[in-house]
């Protein structure tokens, strides 16, 4: 940990909390326009933890998580520093949408440039200004409009030192996500720093039982890097699992969609996990599983076109111990077991 940090201009020493407002490009109407972020340093020395949310706009979960992750208790024996970003699109959640005025999806943009388009200038702004300051980066998601994710963590598993973050995170399930060309964990990897994305939830919807889950992972994670002592609370741990593959089952037909199966259930190849009908109620057609896996992601509206992905499904060695552990978790998360503080 260095003595001194400058985000924006502003100083942060050793034992200061700041809020700053990171300048970004001005609306069309001569409104100002900032990224928000919390830092809060330690008195003792320890690593810098980035926790970003909304790069997608419309993708509010991590809001509510850096809420509650900055005014947890547990951080009054920070060691290190917490730089906190509540919303880093905020021109998308000012319009609901996961995109930015320029259409531009920003984790595409990375790691853009000074000059270039809006996407382009944010990207380069928050890359440079924050992220490539830290040790460690948390990207907080949740699925897209009208899709729910089961809580996950995704990051490159290869790399031991990633690896051991997501475990430590302690969600069920864990994805080897190949890096994508023009994301921030792509561009924060090139600067040195390991970043993992949770995924959890839907777009514009509070989940409580993702939110809880990704406020008690990011502290996981900060006891992990000795940022935080060990926490006293007794919930039984919740071993993850690797996904090495995963797909989605599309619609066969055009029609309405009655689920049968739901998130974070065991399924195995040929069971029915819905039916289509037409609007008289007829069945048209049936969406058959095509391997034995564990449901991560699901359609939530009931409106399906042939061809639509309407599940995503990871394939594990072994399933039925993922779907075991999957409701230890929910077990832990409840509101008299939750340990956040």
């Amino acid at each position: 940990m260095v003595d001194e940090l400058e985000i924006g201009g502003v100083k942060i020493l050793p034992g200061q909390t700041k809020y700053i407002d990171l300048e970004t490009v001005a609306l069309y109407t001569d409104t100002s326009m900032s990224i928000p972020v919390f830092v809060k340093r330690g008195k003792r020395k320890g690593p810098t933890l980035v926790v970003s949310a909304a790069i997608h706009g419309d993708e509010l979960n991590g809001i509510e998580i850096i809420s509650r992750l900055i005014n947890s208790k547990s951080l009054k024996s920070l060691k290190g520093t917490l730089i906190a970003v509540p919303f880093v699109n905020g021109y998308g959640v000012l319009n609901q949408s996961r995109y930015l005025p320029d259409r531009r999806d920003l984790n595409r943009c990375f790691p853009g440039s000074r000059k270039g388009s809006l996407a382009g200038r944010i990207a380069h702004l928050f890359l440079n200004e924050i992220v490539s300051k830290a040790d460690v980066g948390i990207d907080l998601h949740t699925g897209a409009i009208h899709r729910t994710n089961l809580p996950q963590v995704r990051a490159n598993l290869d790399d031991q030192e990633t690896a051991a973050l997501a475990k430590a995170f302690g969600v069920p399930v864990l994805i080897n996500a190949n890096i994508r060309d023009g994301s921030l964990r792509a561009a924060a990897g090139e600067k040195g720093v390991p970043m993992l994305l949770y995924e959890a939830g839907e777009a514009l919807r509070f989940d409580e039982l993702s939110i809880r889950a990704g406020v008690r992972g990011v502290l996981n994670v900060m006891r992990h890097l000795e940022m935080l002592g060990k926490s006293r609370a007794r919930a039984s741990a919740v071993e993850p699992f690797v996904a090495r593959q995963s797909g989605w089952v599309r619609a066969s037909d055009s029609g309405f969609i009655s689920h049968l199966k739901q998130l974070g259930d065991y399924v195995e190849k040929g069971d029915v996990l819905a039916t289509i009908k037409d609007p008289f109620g007829r069945t048209l057609d049936e969406i058959v599983c095509n391997a034995e896996g564990i449901i991560i992601g699901k359609q939530n509206i009931p409106l399906a076109q042939e061809g639509d992905a309407v599940y995503h499904v990871a394939y594990f060695k072994k399933p039925d111990d993922v779907a075991e552990h999957i409701e230890l978790m929910q077990d832990n998360l409840i509101p008299e077991n939750s340990g956040f503080d």
